[in-house]
């Protein structure tokens, strides 16, 4: 599936076309009670993640050992999901990187690398005033699920 095949589907689910008719929320058991977003947003076979921190499984707190292991868990958080999703890390196509402090940009790359060692998704990666739970990082991603084209 192209780029521009995925941003024709999003324009035209915000255009209330067939397309929104499709769309399946999903939310990851013991992950969101009382906050206002989903896990995920499936709309025909593209997922999009909300943004992961690097939360502990089924807490709000973060994990120790600072934005090498915030990062490790944040990936291992997104990888949780696309399998809940019915999807991979190797279908992921794009992410975007928040840092609460650019600094860190070394460090989490390094370890983010290692999540993709062949054909890395295409990234953006930005500085933050403040993450949620005083997190040093977010990512959100977009994947395909569904058959392979």
């Amino acid at each position: 599936m192209r780029v521009g095949v995925i941003v024709a589907m999003v324009l035209a689910a915000g255009a209330g076309s067939a397309v929104a008719q499709q769309k399946q929320v999903i939310r990851m058991p013991g992950s969101l009670e009382g906050l206002p977003f989903s896990t995920a947003v499936r709309v025909d076979d593209v997922l999009f993640l909300s943004g992961q921190i690097g939360v502990q499984p089924g807490s709000r707190e973060l994990v120790p050992g600072g934005i090498a292991e915030e990062t490790r868990q944040t990936m291992e958080n997104i990888k949780a999901v696309l399998e809940y999703a019915g999807s991979s890390m190797d279908r992921i196509v794009k992410c975007t990187v928040f840092l609460a402090d650019m600094a860190d940009y070394a460090l989490m790359n390094t370890v983010y690398a290692s999540f993709f060692p062949t054909d890395p998704p295409a990234r953006s990666a930005l500085g933050t005033t403040g993450l949620a739970l005083g997190a040093a990082v977010e990512i959100e991603c977009l994947a395909l699920v569904g058959d392979a084209k």
